[in-house]
């Protein structure tokens, strides 16, 4: 792996002097603030934005970006989550892979794929075609989430890159006119982003709530992993007062 492979694999990567920038992948980056170099056989990254080169590091490892040195310890796809136009065409692809860590990509020409994320306008929310058919949508962190929900009966749906990624205009646009109920991961991040999806939904969904789990549960997948059911969680809906 060099600097210009990881540049070309991150948003608005491009050559810059002797080296390359790219948008950090830490953060929510609009203006590339992310500086990387070989030198003497080693690459070199810095976040010009304030994150920490292992934050950084840790980042470009999730999303196999990064040399790996250890062969022993490889990861390998787990999971593939398939992110669709409204007519069912997939458009990128969020990968879950073990040990745990996350990518995005993206088909390219030949039939395959590129390790390359997509473009603000090109991001869409999960299960796109499920959600446009529905009048209540559950909102949740991630993808595995939205499983956990359909498996229940439920439509539910994310957007791509965790609790620091960015709730588009696109996204409630989608969701217009519908009761949305959102359901935050148990931490600070998690409840952060419940607040600004709420925030971005008031005076478009029909109708909002937002569903606190117990202190003791981690996100809804863990809450019905406890033993809870379907039924109990409408109920819990019955006593959360909309927005």
């Amino acid at each position: 792996m060099t600097a210009a492979k990881i540049a070309r694999a991150l948003l608005r990567g491009r050559k810059s002097g002797a080296g390359y920038i790219a948008c950090c992948p830490a953060h929510e980056d609009h203006n590339p603030s992310l500086s990387l170099k070989d030198g003497e056989g080693k690459l070199l990254v810095c976040c010009h934005a304030g994150c920490s080169q292992e934050t950084v590091i840790a980042k470009l490892k999730e999303m196999e970006l990064w040399p790996e040195h250890d062969s022993s310890k490889k990861s390998r796809i787990v999971e593939v989550y398939d992110y669709t136009s409204a007519s069912g065409h997939i458009r990128y692809q969020v990968v879950r892979t073990d040990p745990k860590g996350f990518y995005q990509r993206k088909p390219d020409a030949t039939g395959g794929w590129t390790n390359r994320g997509p473009t603000d306008r090109e991001k869409l929310l999960y299960r796109l075609p499920e959600v446009i058919e529905a009048p209540i949508v559950f909102v949740v962190e991630g993808e595995k989430d939205v499983e956990t929900l359909r498996a229940h009966g439920f439509v539910a749906t994310t957007n791509a890159g965790g609790a620091k990624a960015i709730w588009l205009p696109q996204y409630t646009e989608v969701l217009k006119s519908r009761e949305c109920i959102i359901i935050p991961d148990n931490d600070r991040p998690g409840w952060r982003r419940a607040a600004s999806i709420g925030r971005a939904l008031l005076g478009v969904a029909e109708r909002i709530r937002v569903l606190d789990l117990p202190p003791e549960t981690k996100d809804i997948s863990d809450w019905f992993a406890g033993g809870h059911s379907d039924s109990e969680l409408i109920a819990l809906l019955e006593g959360v007062h909309a927005l």
